[in-house]
């Protein structure tokens, strides 16, 4: 499977198979994200539901298939060999926009869990039809803390299982305890926010204005590091 994931490109460019495969799922899953957003605005809810729900199932499905893999995507090398860009390029453009990038990815896989949550918490039924409940949605800091709880100890039991088929790596720690302290951070950040919108449909709608963003401005980047590390600034892979 890895070594078909680094064979040539479908799309064209120095890529690799699984570089366009993670580009193409990307806009795959943006256009389903767009139009499930204007399946809301038009009081769509039943469409909205599905495009949102299977976008995002799948969506959380490939990008943990992109991290166990490790070959999915823009970031599918080791150092500046994969850039083929002036060392100031890559220091002061290519790193910074990939940084961003990956924060993006992060928030963004944060916020698709959260909002299919959000989303059976606040819909309702109408007529056969899905809409938002305007009712209080609050969860108590105990149920939080028992969430990140069970969170916390699932990532580190992944941790160690993958430390153990592939050794300690003190950057996948970082990575790992980055990842759980993000989480910690957006579920105080949910505390707060349930006093601001204790409405559910008003906090869902707000949230997915922010979550649809979040998700255009991450294509935007990673079509723009795509393009420069295949296309206008090859290195030695693909």
């Amino acid at each position: 499977m890895l070594e078909w994931l680094k064979q040539p490109g479908f799309l064209g460019t120095h890529a690799t198979i699984g570089a366009d495969l993670s580009q193409s799922m990307a806009a795959l899953f943006t256009l389903l994200f767009v139009i499930g957003w204007f399946q809301a605005k038009h009081r769509r809810g039943n469409h909205h539901h599905w495009l949102m729900l299977g976008g995002m199932v799948a969506m959380l499905a490939f990008f943990t298939s992109y991290y166990l893999f490790r070959q999915l995507g823009v970031l599918a090398f080791e150092g500046k060999e994969g850039f083929g860009g002036s060392q100031a390029l890559y220091d002061h453009v290519f790193i910074p926009l990939l940084t961003f990038h990956i924060i993006l990815v992060i928030i963004g896989l944060v916020m698709a869990v959260y909002m299919i949550v959000l989303g059976f918490r606040a819909q309702g039924f109408l007529n056969g039809r899905r809409i938002l409940r305007g009712t209080v949605l609050q969860t108590s800091w105990a149920r939080m803390g028992a969430l990140f709880g069970a969170f916390s100890a699932v990532v580190l039991l992944l941790f160690i299982s993958r430390a153990a088929l592939a050794g300690f790596s003190t950057r996948k720690l970082i990575v790992y305890l980055g990842l759980l302290l993000l989480v910690g951070i957006v579920f105080v950040v949910e505390m707060a926010i349930q006093r601001v919108w204790p409405n559910g449909e008003r906090r869902h709608r707000a949230l997915g204005r922010f979550t649809m963003i979040i998700y255009c401005t991450l294509f935007v980047t990673g079509s723009v590091t795509y393009t420069m590390l295949y296309i206008l600034y090859p290195g030695k892979i693909g």
